[in-house]
């Protein structure tokens, strides 16, 4: 595997990734959901929206994420548009790890956990399917992204 190299890749400035995801977030709130999430496929991310407890409000609190389904499990990278710093939503489910996802067919009940070893790898070799860049992308951070895998839960009461 070819060593990483940050300066391969434009990352837009932060402000324009910050407007792309809240006018993504507003197509979907102003659509009452019916629009702005998409269905994972071969070969392409797919789009859900995560509901998770924020750590310190206690409140509810919604984002819309890229998503690959690895059997049963939807996986996710914390990555913070490739800036420094975790994303809150990480930072959330790390605090309290069970949360609803919303997807094109419906909601689900999760649990998230990062994932370790063997597991991550073989996660992260899959998005590198989707984008040969990914390696270079996440050079620019200064610590290793989280590869966060949304398991289902047997509870429904989100």
């Amino acid at each position: 595997m070819p060593t990483a190299d940050p300066s391969r890749v434009f990352v837009p400035p932060r402000w324009f990734v910050r407007l792309a995801w809240r006018v993504h977030r507003r197509i979907y709130a102003g659509s009452g959901g019916r629009r702005g999430l998409r269905r994972a496929r071969p070969g392409r991310e797919g789009y859900l929206c995560l509901v998770s407890t924020g750590r310190r409000s206690g409140q509810e609190r919604r984002v819309l994420l890229a998503y690959l389904e690895d059997g049963p499990d939807l996986v996710t990278l914390a990555m913070n548009g490739w800036s420094e710093g975790e994303p809150a939503w990480w930072l959330n489910l790390l605090a309290t790890p069970d949360a609803v996802v919303e997807l094109v067919d419906g909601a689900r009940p999760v649990r998230a956990h990062a994932a370790t070893g063997a597991e991550r790898e073989r996660l992260w070799a899959r998005w590198r399917e989707l984008d040969e860049k990914l390696d270079d992308y996440a050079a620019r951070r200064p610590g290793e992204t989280a590869v966060v895998v949304l398991a289902p839960r047997a509870d429904t009461d989100g």
